[in-house]
């Protein structure tokens, strides 16, 4: 495809912006340095993430990473209401990143209720002004990207935020580091038409298709979820995900009836080496048993020496992919005219 083609199918550069994921991890890293919190975080005693579609996916990735050295538990909080459960005790983080998101803007005011220690990462918008009526911290991201582009920019200074507050024991700069060179090496493989390009390969099998994206419950489930955001703003195809084991407790049967409708779905399962043995087995075992009722069936693999990295791999392939898969639809990655067409109906 010419140059000029992609020009056309994408204006507003959402190429650009994920083949700049790496530098926005780095810079990302800059702004977590700078954070100087106001407030003493340290007796929180579980974390909530408020936020919205491609910010609150940061909430997601940041509950993954933090997994292994956060003693305190923390959840994503997606609805203009929060748990009952959420008091004094509970750290709220409200992620928007145009910071006028309704049902993020909701959640705080009822944290700032229930007295939750309350602040917000954005890029402005009445998230700040509200938070700063009341004294909190605010850490300020760069404007100008879509908020499924902007992942790097709202999901590590959450890590820092938590180091910084002493909820977190540790955070692995060498593991971000690495993902970052890593990341560099992989976008000029990812970003090119050439038969060395597994993304485009994948994109090419599954644009035609509805896509199932399978995760494990602890290694992958955030990245199936944000392969499926991606895919569906990107690349406007509707895909669906699950994870195992749950999966296996319901899912599987699904693939008995509507053999004319299953002819049109496909597998990608997203795997790592942390993936709990059974977990491997079942995958191996479920594959066998749903065959060739599908298009497809393969395996996506994290790739690194740490959790983060795999992740961080995982997620930036599939970006890709999405991205391939709105060129071949021929189709601009960028708008997304129905949540467009929602907001000002909701607005009315």
């Amino acid at each position: 495809m010419s140059d000029e083609k992609f020009k056309l199918l994408d204006p507003d550069n959402m190429f650009g912006h994920i083949y700049g994921f790496a530098d926005q991890l780095e810079s990302a890293m800059e702004i977590g340095k700078t954070v100087k919190l106001k407030h003493d975080y340290s007796s929180a005693k579980n974390i909530l993430f408020a936020g919205m579609g491609g910010s609150a996916i940061a909430g997601d990735v940041a509950s993954a990473v933090i997994s292994e050295n956060c003693n305190i538990p923390s959840v994503v909080n997606r609805n203009y209401s929060l748990p009952q459960w959420v008091n004094e005790s509970t750290l709220v983080i409200c992620l928007s990143y145009s910071g006028n998101t309704e049902e993020t803007l909701s959640c705080m005011e009822e944290a700032f209720s229930k007295g939750a220690m309350t602040l917000g990462i954005t890029t402005g918008g009445e998230l700040v002004s509200k938070l700063e009526e009341q004294g909190r911290d605010v850490v300020k991201i760069p404007e100008g990207f879509p908020p499924r582009a902007a992942l790097g920019y709202l999901f590590i200074p959450i890590l820092y935020v938590l180091k910084e507050s002493g909820v977190l024991d540790n955070l692995d700069e060498t593991a971000l580091s690495s993902s970052i060179n890593q990341l560099r090496l992989d976008r000029d493989l990812l970003s090119v038409e050439g038969e060395e390009n597994r993304a485009k390969e994948v994109a090419q099998t599954i644009y035609s298709t509805v896509p199932i994206i399978y995760g494990e419950a602890q290694s992958t489930a955030v990245a199936a979820l944000r392969w499926r955001g991606q895919l569906e703003e990107n690349a406007k195809m509707v895909a669906f995900h699950h994870v195992l084991p749950e999966m296996n407790h319901n899912e599987i049967v699904g693939y008995e009836n509507n053999p004319e409708l299953l002819s049109n779905l496909g597998i990608i399962w997203l795997t790592d080496k942390s993936d709990h043995e059974r977990n491997r087995r079942r995958r191996e075992l479920t594959k066998s048993i749903i065959g060739e009722k599908v298009l497809y069936q393969f395996d996506i693999t994290g790739k690194g020496n740490s959790y983060f990295e795999r992740l961080i791999y995982l997620i930036h392939f599939g970006d890709w992919v999405s991205y391939w898969c709105a060129i071949l639809h021929e189709t601009d990655p960028t708008p997304v005219e129905s949540i467009t067409q929602l907001k000002k109906l909701l607005s009315e």
